[in-house]
C-alpha cells in the first residue's frame, strides 16, 4: 500500500509537463497496487504475531519480487513506450535493485514522467524498501529486526545504530534524504535543469546509474557537474553507518580509522592510476580531460553506479576488464552499492595471507583483524561461504547466457554487471540490453535480485532445512 503512493510523484510530473495520458497510467497502477495490498492487509489484520527470522527472509524476497511486478505496470500500460512484459519487468527490477541496466532506447524522446518514474524506482530501492518498511511495521504491532538483518548489505548484519530498529531505519533515511537534497542542489547550481538535477540526484545517491539521456552523463559537458557526481558517488559508496555517526556525533575522523574505507579508497586510487596511465599511453589523442574522464569512469564503475561519460568499452581492453573487476569488489558494506563488498574482499585477502603464513609457521595462531578488532572465525567462514556460492551462481548464469547464443564477452559482462548491480556491460550490452532474447533477460532479472539480496537471502528459501518446522 505504501509503495502504491510512489505513483503520485510521476503523475504530478506528467501533469506539469502536459502528459495527461500518462496520469491515468500512474493512477491505474496506484489503484491496482493499493487494492491488492489492502486486500492482503484486511484478510490478515487480526494476526499480531512477531516475525521470526524465517518470516523475515520470505518477506524480504517477496517484497522485491512483488514490488518489481507491480512497478512494471506503468512500462507495460503506457502506449508511449512499446515494450514487451519481459522488458517491462526487466526495467522495473533493474530500477528497484539499483542496477541501472536498461532495455529502453531513445530516452531523450520519451515522456519525462516515465523517465522520472525510472529514477524514482532507483531511489526507493537504493536504501532498500524494506528498511523504509521496518520504520512503519512496528506501528502495526510487528517487530522489524528480522527484516533489517535479512536486507542490510554486508556480513556484519547484527549491528544496530540505535537500540530500536524503527529509529535505525529512520536515521538511515534521514541521512539518505539529506544526501539526495544536497546532490540535487549542487547539480542545479552547476548548470543542470531542475528536472535533471532531481532525477540524477536520485540515481547518484542510490548508486543506480539510470539517466534521462541516451548519452548518460556524457550529455553534461560541464566539469563541475561531473566532479560533483564523482564526489557523491564516492560518498554513497561508503557505509551509511559511518555517515550516521558523522551526522549525529559530528565526528569525521572515524572515516580515516575505518579499515574498509581505507581499502575502498586504495582500490579507487589504484584503479584510477592504472586507467589514467593506460589511456595516456595507448590512446592516440588522449584529450585534455583525461584525468576527469578516468576519475569519473573509475568511480562510476567501481562503485557499481554505471553512469557513462563515454563508451568505455571502446577503450583499450585492459581498462574495461579492469573496471569490470573493480565492480566485482564493489562498494562498502552498508552502502547503496553492489558487488561482493570491500569488507568481504578485505577479509578474504587477510585470511588468504594468514593461510600462507601458516604454511611457513604451522603452529602459528593467526587472527584476522579489521583495524584493532579481531574478526570472529564464524564471520570469516561465512565470507568464504558467500564467495563460493557467488562464484557458483556466476558460472551457472554465465553458462546459461552462453547457451542462449550470446558471445563470451557479452555473456561474461552481462552477468557481472547484473549480479553486481552495475548496469552497463561490454559487447552487445555496452549501451543497453535490448538485443538479448527474453530468456537471457529473465536470467539477468534473477541475477539482479540475487545481487541485491546478496545471494544467501534468496537461495536459503530453496533449501529443504528452511521449510522444516
Amino acid at each position: 500500500m505504501l509503495f502504491s503512493t510512489a505513483q503520485l510523484f510521476p503523475a504530478a510530473v506528467a501533469y506539469y509537463y502536459d502528459e495527461f495520458g500518462l496520469i491515468k497510467v500512474f493512477f491505474n497502477t496506484l489503484l491496482a497496487t493499493f487494492l491488492c495490498g489492502f486486500l492482503l492487509y484486511i484478510t490478515n489484520s487480526s494476526r499480531k504475531e512477531d516475525l521470526r527470522t524465517k518470516d523475515g527472509f520470505i518477506i524480504t524476497v517477496l517484497f522485491w519480487i512483488v514490488l518489481a511486478i507491480f512497478g512494471s505496470f506503468p512500462f507495460i500500460i503506457a502506449e508511449e513506450i512499446e515494450i514487451s512484459y519481459v522488458d517491462s519487468l526487466f526495467e522495473s527490477i533493474s530500477g528497484l535493485t539499483t542496477t541501472g541496466a536498461t532495455v529502453l532506447t531513445g530516452l531523450d524522446e520519451l515522456p519525462r514522467s516515465i523517465l522520472f518514474y525510472r529514477q524514482l524506482l532507483q531511489w526507493l530501492g537504493g536504501m532498500g524498501i524494506i528498511v523504509l518498511a521496518v520504520a512503519v511495521l512496528p506501528l502495526l504491532g510487528i517487530g522489524g529486526m528480522q527484516l533489517y538483518k535479512a536486507e542490510t548489505p554486508g556480513p556484519l548484519k547484527d549491528s544496530k545504530l540505535t537500540p530500536r530498529i524503527k529509529e535505525t531505519a529512520k536515521a538511515l533515511w534521514y541521512v539518505y534524504l539529506t544526501m539526495t537534497i544536497l546532490c540535487a542542489a549542487f547539480y542545479k547550481f552547476f548548470g543542470m535543469t531542475t528536472y535533471d538535477a532531481i532525477c540524477h540526484s536520485f540515481s547518484t545517491v542510490s548508486i543506480g546509474g539510470f539517466s534521462t539521456h541516451d548519452e548518460s552523463f556524457g550529455f553534461f559537458s560541464q566539469s563541475n557537474i561531473r566532479w560533483t557526481a564523482v564526489i557523491f558517488m564516492v560518498i554513497a559508496g561508503i557505509n551509511f553507518g559511518l555517515h550516521y555517526i558523522a551526522w549525529t556525533k559530528k565526528r569525521l575522523l572515524h572515516y580515516i580509522y575505518d579499515s574498509e574505507v581505507k581499502a575502498y579508497f586504495f582500490i579507487l586510487i589504484s584503479a584510477f592510476a592504472l586507467t589514467f596511465l593506460t589511456l595516456g599511453i595507448y590512446l592516440e589523442t588522449p584529450g585534455e580531460n583525461l584525468i576527469q574522464e578516468s576519475a569519473f569512469q573509475v568511480v562510476s564503475i567501481a562503485t557499481t553506479t554505471g553512469f557513462l561519460t563515454s563508451n568505455y568499452s571502446n577503450w583499450p581492453l585492459f581498462v574495461p576488464i579492469l573496471l569490470l573487476f573493480t565492480a566485482f569488489i564493489g562498494a562498502c558494506a552498508g552502502s547503496t552499492g553492489g558487488g561482493i563488498k570491500v569488507i568481504r574482499t578485505l577479509v578474504l585477502a587477510k585470511q588468504s595471507a594468514g593461510e600462507i603464513t601458516k604454511l611457513i609457521h604451522p603452529n602459528a595462531v593467526i587472527s584476522i583483524k579489521l583495524g584493532k578488532k579481531a574478526v570472529s572465525p564464524r564471520i570469516a567462514e561465512s565470507v568464504w561461504g558467500f564467495f563460493s556460492i557467488y562464484v557458483i551462481v556466476f558460472i551457472i548464469l554465465f553458462m546459461f547466457l552462453l547457451a542462449q547464443g550470446n558471445d563470451f564477452i557479452t555473456s561474461f559482462s552481462a552477468v557481472g554487471a547484473t549480479l553486481n548491480n552495475l548496469g552497463p556491460g561490454l559487447g552487445d550490452v555496452a549501451n543497453n540490453y535490448q538485443s538479448l532474447n527474453d530468456y537471457s533477460k529473465i536470467g539477468l532479472c534473477i541475477a539482479m535480485i540475487l545481487g541485491r539480496l546478496e545471494i544467501f537471502t534468496l537461495l536459503v528459501l530453496f533449501t529443504p532445512a528452511f521449510w522444516k518446522k
